[in-house]
């Protein structure tokens, strides 16, 4: 699962490294994005072609769905079923996007509890995951937009922390994931792997990230009082090293 992540990039820093059209006013940094919360998207606007940098909020409303209520629960969607389930199929064909962000969280059970690591790419870029967006009528007539985040087996050093990983996609299939290219079913699933565990710096940090409430650069600082394996005690590319 994919259930917290953050992006304290700047806005427009990171329109220019994607290569979109737009920044949307007044999107503050979060360390601590939870689903039902409203976040930055990357996707193709239909109409010119180009990419788009907007606002969409975090759990999926499937254009069927007669009320909001199991967004939360479509925060993520397995790789492995995404074309086939009701609630995804039309989405993974027809409205693909980007979910950009700097790292994301996962819990790892050791002895006494549940210890919280940050995983980021080694080079400090940003990480675009692979997502789904869909847009659901309200009751008063104006549109919800609203995304899901597609994850996969994890790689090797992700499996220590937990069994699942986002799809991390690298910037060549961000065309054909977009549908700037062309892709067949079958190339666009195959998009959807694990990315090599070396491209991972994987390190803990404090337990606070647990609250919603929680949110400043001080959650994703080294905690120092957890005893990591070697293979999740990398470097931050966000702290001094």
């Amino acid at each position: 699962m994919c259930g917290r992540y953050f992006l304290q990039r700047d806005p427009a820093a990171l329109a220019d490294y994607i290569e979109t059209q737009g920044v949307p006013p007044n999107q503050p940094a979060t360390w601590n994005m939870a689903p039902t919360q409203d976040a930055l998207v990357v996707r193709r606007n239909p109409q010119d072609g180009t990419r788009h940098l907007g606002v969409l909020r975090w759990g999926l409303v499937p254009r069927w769905a007669k009320d909001t209520t199991g967004a939360a629960k479509l925060m993520n969607a397995r790789a492995e079923g995404v074309a086939e389930k009701p609630s995804f199929r039309e989405a993974f064909i027809k409205r693909r996007c980007l979910v950009p962000a700097d790292g994301f969280y996962e819990w790892r059970q050791e002895e006494t509890r549940k210890q919280p690591y940050a995983v980021a790419l080694a080079s400090g870029e940003p990480m675009l995951l692979a997502g789904l967006w869909e847009g659901w009528q309200q009751p008063d007539g104006s549109w919800l937009r609203t995304f899901t985040i597609i994850t996969t087996e994890a790689n090797a050093k992700q499996a220590l922390v937990h069994h699942r990983m986002p799809a991390i996609l690298p910037p060549e299939l961000w065309p054909a994931w977009l549908g700037e290219e062309e892709a067949t079913q079958e190339e666009l699933l195959d998009f959807l792997q694990p990315c090599p565990p070396e491209e991972l710096a994987c390190w803990p940090v404090s337990a606070r990230v647990g609250k919603f409430s929680e949110n400043d650069a001080g959650l994703i600082a080294r905690d120092p009082t957890a005893n990591p394996p070697p293979e999740l005690n990398d470097p931050s590319p966000y702290e001094p090293r």
